[in-house]
C-alpha cells in the first residue's frame, strides 16, 4: 500500500469526509499533546500501512485535530492514538498511549479484532481496537423517499429487535439477523395494521459488554443499550460490514419500509457508552474528551458518576456534547431518513454539569426547538436509574412519553387489584392528571404494557415471578415487581382452564391498550404470544430465549387474528384516537357527550370504592355517522349482567367480547350481532365492547 502525502486539512467536519482529491480526518481533544492517525488496508491486518503524527503547529485548530491525506480514497480503515497529561485528580483525562482509538464520528466501523477486556487494561499494547472505515456516505439514491409523518394521535408503534426479529431459522429469510432480513417480514408488519417500528438500539454498540457472569456462560450483549459509535449502523446487523455498506443496507430498510408507509423510529442511548465505569475499555471518548464527556466526581475526577446503571453518564449539556448529540439525530434525520426518536434513561437529559436536575436543560429544549427535528417523534424514557423520574414533567411540551404509569395500573387492574377503577378510567382517557395541567395532550402518552424490558405479554400470565437464572446472574437481576399474576400456576401446564384464562388475560391487556386515549406500543411477539420463559431481562439472550419465534404465527393464528382486529377496530373509530382531553360534555354537532361513565346499572360510578373492579363508559361517534363505543371492562371473578344506555334512531350491535372463542371473540361490522334487550351479560374477567349505529 503506498504512503499518501498530507496537508493540514479542514477543523470541520468531524470525522472523516471523503472528497474527490482525497480523505479529510478531524477529531476533538482538548487536552491531547500528540495525536496519531493510523491508517490499515483492511479491517484484519496486523499492522497500518502509514502512521501519521500530526504537528500540533499545523493540524491544530484550537482544540480540533485535523489532516487531509491526499488521493485516499473509501475503504480505507483507521484509528486513532492520543497522548496528553496523565490522570489526576484535577485533569480527569484518560490518555494512554497504549491504546489505539475508533473515530466517535465513525460512519462505519467493524469490531472483528476487538476484545474488551484487553482494551480495558491499561498496560495491554495489543492490537484490539475497533476500527473505523472510510465511506462516502453521500452516494444513495432514495428515489424520492423522505420521512413520513403520521400524525401522533394515528400512530400505532410495533417495538422490534433488528437481530431477533428474524434471526430464528423459523424466520426463512435470506439474511437472517439483518436489516435486509427484516425487509423480507414487511409484509407481515402491514397485515398487523401497525404505522411505525421501534427499533431497539441499532447504533454501534459493545456486544461483549456483559457481566462476568454473562460473559461466563458465552453471552453477550443482545439488546444493545451499549452504543459507542453514535453515526454508524451496527454491523452486527449488515450482511457485509467488512465492506463498508452499513449505510446503504440500512437505507435499503428504511426506503422499503416507507414504501410500505411504515415510519421508522429508532431507540437512542445517549445517556451513556459502552466504555463503563473506571475499569472499562477505552474506545474513543475516553481516550480523546473523557473530562468533557462524561460525568466526573467533583472531588476525583478520576472517578466515574453513574446515573445510569452502566458505569458512566453522559455529561450531556457540555456545549460540546449537546452539540455531538443534536449532530448525530440529525444525521439519521437528513442522511438516513428515519421518522423519529426513543431516548433512554432520557431523565439524564435534565441534569446539569453538576448532576442536578434542571428544567430549562439545553438538551431536551434544543431537540424540541431544532429546525431539523421539527417534524421527528421525540419520546422519553422519563427516568434514570439514579431515581430521576420524569413522567409527566419531563422538559418540553413536544416531547412523548413512555408511560410507566400507565402501565402499572393497567397491569394491576387486569390481575384483579380492587378498587382502581378512577386510575383505569384516567389512564384510558390520556393520563390528563399527568399531562394536562402543562397544557400537554393525549398523545404525549405512549402507552404500553410490556416492552422489552421485562415481561412479555404471554409471561405476564404465566408466572408471578422472574426466572432469570439463564443470565448468569443468579436471578438478582431484572425487576422484582412486575404486578403480574399466573393465572394459577406458574409457568408451563397442560390445564385447558388456566390456558383458556391466560389467552383471555393477554386480550384483556390488547383490548384495553387499543382502546384508550394516546399512542399504543405493542412488544413485538405478544401478538402471537411470545415467552422468554419467565425472563423478564434477556438483555444477553441472543437465542431462542430473545428471538421471534415465527412458528407462533400458526401456532396462536386466533390471538394474532384478535390483535389485527384490535387494531383495525382503533384505526375505524376517530373517537378513540382524539387529540385533545375528553371533557364530558356534548361538543357541537353530536348527540351524546364526548364520553359518559356507568356503573353497572347505569349509574354514576362510585370513584373511591375500595372493592369495584367493573366500569363501563360510552364514546360519542367523533362526526356525524360514526358509531358510538361502549366499553365495559370487568376484572372480577364473577360474572355481571350490565344495563347498556339507550339510544336514539341507534343499536348497540356486539363487537367484542374476550371471554369467547375466536373467531367469536371480535367481530367485523358486517357480522356483529345485535343486542336486543338493553342487557349483556359479562364474563368474569373479560371485556366487552359494543357499536352503537
Amino acid at each position: 500500500m503506498q504512503h499518501f502525502e498530507i496537508q493540514p486539512g479542514d477543523s470541520y467536519p468531524p470525522g472523516a469526509s471523503v472528497r474527490t482529491s482525497g480523505t479529510n480526518f478531524c477529531i476533538f481533544s482538548r487536552h491531547a499533546t500528540c495525536v496519531e492517525l493510523l491508517l490499515y488496508e483492511t479491517a484484519d491486518c496486523e499492522t497500518p500501512f502509514q502512521v501519521i503524527t500530526l504537528n500540533p503547529d499545523v493540524h491544530r485548530t484550537f482544540f480540533f485535530w485535523h489532516v487531509f491525506v491526499v488521493g485516499l480514497r473509501e475503504g480505507v480503515h483507521y484509528t486513532w492514538r492520543a497522548d496528553g497529561p496523565v490522570n489526576t485528580p484535577e485533569f480527569g483525562v484518560r490518555f494512554n498511549t497504549n491504546k489505539e482509538l475508533l473515530d466517535p464520528w465513525a460512519r462505519a466501523m467493524t469490531a472483528s479484532r476487538w476484545d474488551r477486556r484487553r482494551a480495558s487494561i491499561p498496560e495491554d499494547t495489543g492490537s484490539t481496537a475497533m476500527r473505523a472505515r472510510t465511506v462516502d456516505t453521500r452516494k444513495y439514491d432514495w428515489q424520492g423517499d423522505v420521512p413520513l409523518n403520521h400524525a401522533l394521535e394515528d400512530t400505532i408503534i410495533y417495538e422490534l429487535h433488528v437481530g431477533g426479529f428474524t434471526r430464528h431459522a423459523s424466520a426463512n429469510v435470506r439474511h437472517p439477523g439483518t436489516f435486509l432480513g427484516l425487509i423480507e417480514k414487511i409484509d407481515y408488519l402491514k397485515s398487523l395494521g401497525i404505522t411505525d417500528v421501534e427499533l431497539m438500539p441499532v447504533m454501534a454498540f459493545d456486544e461483549q459488554d456483559v457481566p462476568p457472569g454473562a460473559a461466563q456462560r458465552g453471552l453477550r450483549n443482545y439488546w444493545g443499550y451499549s452504543t459507542h459509535s453514535f453515526f454508524c449502523p451496527h454491523p452486527g446487523y449488515c450482511v457485509a460490514p467488512e465492506r463498508g455498506e452499513h449505510h446503504r443496507e440500512f437505507r435499503d430498510m428504511v426506503k422499503a419500509l416507507h414504501s410500505a408507509n411504515i415510519g421508522v423510529i429508532l431507540d437512542v442511548v445517549y445517556n451513556h457508552t459502552a466504555e463503563g465505569g473506571e475499569g472499562g475499555p477505552w474506545i474513543n471518548f475516553k481516550g480523546l474528551i473523557n473530562e468533557i464527556f462524561y460525568h466526573l466526581d467533583p472531588a476525583d475526577r478520576r472517578r466515574y458518576i453513574d446515573y445510569t446503571g452502566c458505569g458512566n453518564t453522559v455529561n450531556c449539556n457540555h456545549p460540546l456534547v449537546t452539540r455531538f448529540i443534536i449532530n448525530s439525530l440529525a444525521y439519521w434525520v437528513k442522511t438516513m431518513h428515519v421518522d423519529g426518536f426513543r431516548f433512554d434513561l432520557a431523565s439524564v437529559f435534565a441534569r446539569g454539569e453538576n448532576g442536578e436536575p434542571m428544567y430549562n436543560a439545553p438538551v431536551p429544549w434544543s431537540i424540541e426547538f431544532s429546525q431539523t427535528l421539527a417534524r421527528t417523534r421525540i419520546i422519553a424514557e422519563a427516568w434514570d436509574a439514579a431515581g430521576l423520574y420524569q413522567v409527566g414533567s419531563f422538559p418540553g411540551y413536544r416531547w412523548s412519553e413512555w408511560n410507566g404509569r400507565y402501565r402499572d395500573v393497567v397491569r394491576r387492574y387486569v390481575r384483579g387489584d380492587r378498587g382502581m377503577i378512577a386510575e383505569v378510567a384516567t389512564a384510558m382517557t390520556g393520563s390528563s392528571d399527568l399531562y394536562g395541567p402543562q397544557g400537554r395532550l393525549p398523545i404525549n402518552s405512549i402507552n404500553f404494557v410490556t416492552c422489552h424490558d421485562g415481561f412479555t405479554m404471554y409471561d405476564l400470565v404465566s408466572y408471578n415471578h422472574k426466572h432469570n437464572e439463564a443470565n448468569g446472574e443468579d436471578n438478582r437481576d431484572g425487576h422484582n415487581e412486575n404486578f403480574s399474576w399466573n393465572c394459577g400456576v406458574e409457568g408451563p401446564t397442560d390445564d385447558p382452564e388456566v390456558l383458556a384464562l391466560r389467552r383471555r388475560q393477554a386480550k384483556n391487556f390488547f383490548a384495553i391498550l387499543l382502546l384508550s386515549q394516546g399512542v399504543p406500543m405493542i412488544c413485538a411477539g405478544d401478538e402471537v404470544l411470545r415467552t422468554q420463559h419467565g425472563n423478564n431481562n434477556a438483555y444477553c439472550q441472543d437465542n431462542d430465549i430473545g428471538w421471534f419465534d415465527w412458528r407462533l404465527v400458526d401456532e396462536h393464528r386466533d390471538m394474532l387474528r384478535f390483535v389485527r382486529m384490535m387494531v383495525a377496530f382503533r384505526k375505524r373509530h376517530r373517537c378513540l384516537r382524539r387529540k385533545r382531553f375528553l371533557t364530558g360534555k356534548v361538543q357541537e354537532g353530536r348527540p351524546l357527550p364526548d364520553i359518559t361513565w356507568y356503573d353497572k346499572q347505569l349509574y354514576d360510578p362510585v370513584w373511591d370504592d375500595p372493592v369495584a373492579q367493573l366500569i363501563q363508559f360510552t364514546l360519542c361517534g367523533f362526526a356525524g355517522d360514526d358509531p358510538h363505543v361502549h366499553v365495559v371492562l370487568n376484572m372480577s371473578d364473577g360474572g355481571v349482567s350490565v344495563r347498556l344506555p339507550e339510544l336514539e334512531r341507534r343499536r348497540w350491535f356486539l363487537a367484542i367480547d374476550t371471554s369467547h372463542h375466536s373467531p367469536e371473540d371480535i367481530f367485523e361490522p358486517e357480522y356483529q350481532p345485535r343486542v336486543h334487550d338493553g342487557r349483556y351479560g359479562v364474563s368474569p374477567r373479560s371485556i366487552v365492547v359494543l357499536e352503537g349505529r
